[in-house]
Formats: C-alpha cells, sequence, structure tokens
C-alpha cells in the first residue's frame, strides 16, 4: 500500500480569524438535513450512504493531486487527499444550519483523489467520507457512515462528542461488522482559511546544506 505523503502540523487558526468565504449555494447539489443532536449528548442519527446524482455542470473540477489538503486560490479550493485502495471518495460541505452537500471526486492521481470547487472559499467547513473495503483483519475499515477530519486540514472547528456512532465498527472493533450510524453531527469539521503565503510561486523550502 505504500506510505502516505507527509502530514503537515495545523497552524492553529481559530475560527473567527478567518475571512468570510461563499459556500456553495443551497440547491446546487444533492442536500441531506440532518437533526440536530438531542440535548443529552446522544445522535439518534440515520445512515444515509446513498446520495441523488450530481448535475454534471456541479461536479467538481479535476483540480490538482498537490498540495494534499484544501487550498484557496482566490477563486476557489483545491482539494487533495491521499486514501490507499479507496474504491471512492465523496466531499461533503457542511453549513452552519447541519445541512451537508456530498460532491463525489472523481479524479484520482497515484492514489491521491483530488477536485477544485470554484466559489468556495475561506470559512467553509467540510469533511470527507470514503468507500471501500471494510475488513479490519487486512487493515482495511472503509465505512462512508463516518465523516472523517482532513488530516491535512490546517483549521478545525467544532467539538467531539463521545458516543457510539463515531466508532466505525459495531459490537467487535475486530469484527466483520461496520457500524451503520451517521457520526457528522457527533465529530469536529476541517475548514478552508485564507493561505496568504504564494506557495504556488515559492519555488519550495530551501534547506541548509542542500542545492536545488
Amino acid at each position: 500500500m505504500g506510505d502516505p505523503p507527509g502530514v503537515g502540523p495545523g497552524v492553529g487558526v481559530r475560527l473567527g480569524d478567518l475571512a468570510t468565504g461563499r459556500p456553495l449555494p443551497a440547491g446546487t447539489a444533492p442536500l441531506l438535513q440532518r437533526p440536530a443532536p438531542p440535548p443529552d449528548g446522544r445522535a439518534e442519527a440515520s445512515v444515509a450512504l446513498q446520495a441523488a446524482p450530481v448535475e454534471g455542470e456541479q461536479r467538481p473540477w479535476p483540480g490538482r493531486p498537490w498540495p494534499l489538503g484544501a487550498s484557496w486560490d482566490g477563486e476557489g479550493t483545491n482539494v487533495a487527499l491521499w486514501a490507499s485502495d479507496a474504491e471512492g471518495v465523496e466531499l461533503c460541505l457542511l453549513d452552519p444550519d447541519g445541512v451537508e452537500t456530498r460532491l463525489p471526486l472523481e479524479e484520482s492521481t497515484y492514489q491521491v483523489w483530488h477536485g477544485y470547487l470554484p466559489q468556495v472559499g475561506p470559512g467553509q467547513r467540510y469533511g470527507y467520507r470514503v468507500h471501500g473495503r471494510y475488513d479490519p483483519r487486512s487493515g482495511r475499515r472503509y465505512n462512508p457512515a463516518k465523516l472523517l477530519i482532513d488530516p491535512y486540514a490546517r483549521a478545525i472547528d467544532g467539538g467531539l462528542t463521545v458516543h457510539d456512532a463515531i466508532f466505525g465498527y459495531a459490537g467487535d472493533p475486530n469484527g466483520d461488522r461496520p457500524d451503520r450510524q451517521d457520526s457528522a453531527l457527533l465529530v469536529p469539521h476541517a475548514v478552508v482559511v485564507h493561505d496568504a503565503f504564494p506557495w504556488a510561486t515559492s519555488g519550495g523550502r530551501r534547506c541548509p546544506g542542500t542545492t536545488r
């Protein structure tokens, strides 16, 4: 399966410091409305693993497989996620009302799933749902019922609610039954940030003792 590309540390960005972006307008892609969790913090969440088809013009553009994570360029956001052996990846955009918009990433380059979303910018909360085999014995625990934090995110918003729904397994952790409860309302969400440094034109880092 190989080793994933390096994961950089977060920068500790506070959500209140982020610029206001333009989230994808409601109605431009399948919307999944989830009920708010009960006051006791327990979730009565049902699973909807299949989203309605997305019209061709609403699908993400191909984008590029680098840099990993979500990168805003002033007009839109490129997303790239390394997911070895995955059979499919959905980018999930979340708004303050708990509405989730699922967009399939259809491009994969060397196990990096990627896409570009025009008009999506800083402040947008997002996560991933990854489809694939659920076979703990082989190390594969893909479960699209679980909303995943971007491991390359530079900002995260929200807290974690301890509940059975945040675990990928049902019953035995080493068993063959995935948990079917949805975790979206119980976990933190990654956030697109404003990155003022021109990484695309910087030429990369130069370390002492190295040459280009």
